[in-house]
């Protein structure tokens, strides 16, 4: 029985030497993408989609140290304005790829949100873009995978000079500045929800991946709008009854990590799970159902470090603050 591994990763600040936001030194930023090597040719996945990508030519230098084993890349064309954006890396043709960026009609259209100067704005669109691409692991099986990086938690505040700052001046600015956050992570779920339905509805014949860094935790509301409906999720005493949600219900796969490394990240001394890999029924065969053996590979480069709230004080360091997860199916 053919196996098939897929991992999501924020390798944060992929940037190329040189780029803002890069690391200082050119010593530094091989340092980082041989790090980034390192982990990658050890857990070896099939499909690999990436998080925080800062231009194609900074992925093109990973490309080189993978020993030709990922000749198949996809990145996203529509980053965020700090220039950071999605990709894949994969061992298999990429049969399709599909932005996705707008948000749809028949989910919130529109939104408010903040510009530099403070002003309300309307929002249409994902901070940055999805992306979708279509990979055929074994013959006649056809899977879609979407690799998203939803809005961060992290705050940042609009300024005089039109640049923002982590600094708010008031608590009225403060909470204003995190509702508009938490409403764009919201509505971006939802536009992923309806691109997942769009596949999965009436369709037995593609299994569907969702994953990324979804910025917030298992049970948070935004990762809870994939889901799809509730009461089958693993670990309940639904999760092997079939029922008419199956058809578009999307499994967090997040409950098959061991307990006690049940996290990708560590914020300010909190372990948080948020990077997730969902998956459509497909994926899970049989009654009960099979599942994959999915791992968070916390200790793959040493102690996850434990961040603060500001990004730029890990510039130039290798690896990444979060984890790798990974899940491998029997197919």
């Amino acid at each position: 029985m053919p196996k098939f591994k897929v991992m999501t990763w924020n390798v944060e600040n992929l940037f190329q030497f040189g780029e803002e936001s890069s690391p200082k030194t050119e010593v530094e930023y091989t340092q980082k993408l041989q790090s980034l090597a390192q982990v990658i040719l050890q857990l070896e996945p099939d499909v690999l989609g990436l998080q925080e990508i800062g231009s194609s030519a900074a992925l093109n230098d990973l490309v080189e140290l993978l020993q030709n084993r990922y000749p198949h890349m996809q990145i996203s064309d529509n980053p965020d304005p700090r220039g950071i954006r999605v990709g894949f890396l994969s061992k298999l043709e990429i049969k399709e790829h599909e932005e996705i960026v707008e948000f749809p009609e028949s989910g919130l259209p529109t939104i408010p949100g903040i510009d530099s100067h403070g002003n309300l704005t309307e929002v249409t669109r994902l901070s940055r873009g999805a992306l979708r691409i279509l990979v055929e692991p074994k013959q006649d099986f056809s899977l879609n995978v979407i690799v998203t990086h939803l809005k961060s938690k992290l705050l940042s505040f609009p300024k005089a000079s039109g640049r923002s700052g982590f600094d708010p001046k008031d608590e009225n600015e403060r909470a204003r500045v995190a509702g508009l956050a938490l409403l764009k992570r919201t509505a971006e779920a939802v536009a992923l929800r309806v691109k997942s339905n769009e596949l999965l509805e009436g369709n037995d014949r593609k299994a569907l991946i969702l994953l990324g860094d979804l910025n917030d935790v298992t049970n948070a509301a935004t990762t809870q709008i994939l889901n799809g409906p509730a009461g089958s999720e693993i670990g309940t005493t639904g999760f092997d009854r079939p029922d008419r949600g199956d058809d578009t219900r999307l499994f967090n796969l997040a409950p098959l990590i061991p307990a006690e490394r049940r996290f990708s990240r560590i914020n300010q001394g909190n372990k948080e799970l948020i990077d997730h890999i969902l998956v459509s029924q497909e994926l899970l065969p049989g009654q009960p159902r099979q599942v994959p053996t999915v791992d968070n590979h916390i200790d793959v480069f040493g102690a996850l470090p434990s961040v603060g709230t500001n990004p730029a004080t890990r510039r130039g360091e290798p690896a990444s603050d979060h984890a790798p997860i990974s899940a491998t199916f029997d197919l």
